[in-house]
């Protein structure tokens, strides 16, 4: 655990304090599948977040 104190005042932690928690949970693992072209898709040409409006 890293500790950093970005106030103005110094901050003492004593013996005992409870300064942190922590969260028990899955870590998720991805598979990924290299391929050398994607399938069409309904966004068509305009790529990733494309509504399909006109362009800039």
């Amino acid at each position: 655990m890293i500790v950093l104190n970005l106030g103005d005042a110094p901050f003492i932690i004593h013996h005992g304090d409870r300064i942190a928690q922590m969260v028990v949970a899955p870590a998720p693992q991805a598979r990924f599948d290299l391929v050398d072209a994607l399938d069409d898709t309904a966004r068509g040409q305009g790529g990733f977040g494309s509504t399909g409006g006109a362009g800039l």
